[in-house]
């Protein structure tokens, strides 16, 4: 009889356990497919950085399965595992049973967002990114403040002091990165019909993005510019926002799901062969659209339609051909560096395009850094969200980028950049960072790099 009441005890207190709900959890039969080999943990930065099973993928699977039989509940012991994950995909590339581990966190976040109470400061800072971030006209005016803040040279004073990160690690890590304000940043105003050099070749869309338009507009012009000088009709909706990769990648279902569909209607009309973006991160969500809408009746058929068209603008180049004539940016041969963004090489397993591309401006010397597919620890807004973790990762990514001896870095990620850059400014060291359709962009138009 107390054997039976036992029993019925533990069976009730099961059922009382917090987790998730009945949309779209992790799928069983892809946890399933994990055999627990640890392959996955030599390539997972959260893993190399904490050192703790529940930190890797395979650690986060078991937790995701156990979640799913109601034996462990979501709360702050187990989300915490989830949120250090980076979202990087390396796991993916070097699964030998072929884990579909990104199919996986991206439910699981989605189901932490839906389900796990997060404290008032925590919710607060997140909902801070998710109502600014994805929205260039909210992002705009605070440039304003920002630029006066640089101008005024208080980014120096206010890092020496070492207050800010006392207060908030958070909004320290956010100001850490800050890129240069300059007059550009307040101006992107494109015809929305660019025509083509020359002969015309392809009618494809450009995506500006939310970040990349107000703090790396050289990077937009470039993009255009060079599609134009090969043959590109470029098309430029002025009703495009956010790709949406931002909320996706952070559980932020309904959010995500509206961005999408309104960069859907924007290019809806526009007649397209191909939608070009330069943003690795961007790239991976837009091509991810028909999953992200897959439910909405109204709009699946028009997200893998989308999806279909979106190619990342080196990816894009490859695939059609350069037609214009390429001239060298420098004098004497140049040695670069490309540095990997994950959503790029593990997402959309793009690794070679950037590359043959490079190497095709001439007086290029490409040099591969240790540990290239390893994150830098930007991956979105990750830097913000678990800066300690982010902190070690940027440092390793700028030791192995500088033990090349290469003199310029060539990166496809505003993200990416930023953190790069942060971190060679915080080792002393000096190395210029370009996209790599700025350095087309010179080539074509024989601008040489200077210094």
């Amino acid at each position: 009889m107390q054997v039976s009441e036992n029993n019925d005890s533990k069976i009730a207190s099961l059922k009382n356990i917090k987790g998730f709900d009945d949309n779209h959890p992790p799928e069983p039969k892809l946890i399933d497919s994990c055999v627990h080999c640890g392959f996955c943990l030599s390539t997972c930065p959260s893993y190399r950085v904490i050192g703790k099973e529940m930190d890797s993928p395979r650690g986060r699977i078991y937790l995701m399965d156990a979640i799913n039989e109601g034996e462990i509940p979501l709360n702050k012991a187990t989300a915490q595992h989830f949120d250090s994950c980076l979202g990087c995909l390396a796991c993916v590339t070097t699964c030998p049973s072929g884990v579909e581990y990104d199919k996986l966190i991206s439910a699981t976040r989605h189901q932490v967002t839906r389900n796990f109470p997060r404290s008032l400061p925590d919710t607060l800072f997140r909902q801070l990114i998710f109502l600014l971030f994805p929205y260039p006209q909210r992002l705009r005016p605070l440039l304003i403040p920002l630029f006066i803040y640089q101008k005024l040279g208080l980014p120096k004073l206010i890092r020496s002091t070492g207050l800010l990160k006392k207060i908030s690690p958070r909004l320290a890590a956010m100001e850490s990165i800050l890129p240069e304000i300059t007059f550009k940043s307040f101006r992107d105003r494109y015809p929305t019909v660019i025509p083509a050099q020359g002969t015309k070749r392809y009618r494809v869309g450009v995506i500006l993005g939310c970040v990349q338009r107000l703090f790396f507009s050289p990077v937009n012009e470039a993009t255009v510019r060079v599609l134009t000088a090969n043959g590109c009709e470029v098309v430029i909706p002025k009703s495009q926002g956010c790709c949406a990769a931002l909320p996706e990648h952070q559980g932020q279902t309904a959010q995500a799901q509206a961005l999408a569909r309104q960069m859907i209607d924007s290019f809806a009309d526009m007649d397209v062969d191909y939608v070009i973006i330069n943003a690795a991160g961007c790239g991976h969500t837009l091509k991810e659209y028909d999953h992200i809408l897959e439910n909405d009746f109204e709009y699946k058929d028009k997200a893998k339609e989308f999806a279909n068209k979106v190619k990342d603008a080196q990816e894009f180049l490859v695939m059609v051909g350069l037609t214009a004539k390429l001239s060298p940016l420098t004098d004497k041969p140049l040695t670069m560096v490309y540095q990997d963004a994950c959503h790029l090489l593990h997402g959309q397993k793009i690794s070679v395009q950037p590359r043959q591309l490079l190497r095709q401006i001439p007086n290029i010397k490409l040099r591969e850094p240790l540990d290239a597919a390893l994150c830098c620890g930007s991956a979105g807004v990750y830097n913000m969200l678990q800066p300690e973790v982010a902190e070690e990762l940027g440092e390793q990514k700028v030791r192995n980028l500088l033990n090349t001896g290469a003199s310029m870095i060539a990166s496809p990620n505003p993200g990416c950049s930023l953190q790069i850059s942060k971190h060679l400014q915080a080792q002393g060291k000096e190395m210029k960072i370009m996209h790599p359709m700025e350095l087309l962009d010179y080539a074509i138009r024989g601008v040489k790099l200077e210094g």
